[in-house]
């Protein structure tokens, strides 16, 4: 299978795209939306365990002296 990327130009577009994969021909396949006006450290909150944290700083410090 392939997966292409498709700019939608009305919403007709979009009726005969869900009528194909109501056909089995395609499959909709939706991307989260970005989120916008998030500050970096909240979308990256959770991203690494709390002792990863842990590690990493023990390193820099030890790197930094």
């Amino acid at each position: 299978m392939e997966t292409i990327t498709i700019e939608l130009k009305n919403s007709k577009a979009l009726k005969l795209i869900e009528d194909l994969e109501a056909l089995s021909l395609v499959r909709i396949v939706r991307e989260p939306k970005t989120v916008k006006g998030k500050k970096l450290s909240e979308r990256l909150a959770g991203a690494i365990s709390s002792k990863e944290a842990s590690d990493i700083d023990t390193e820099l410090e030890q790197i930094r002296s």
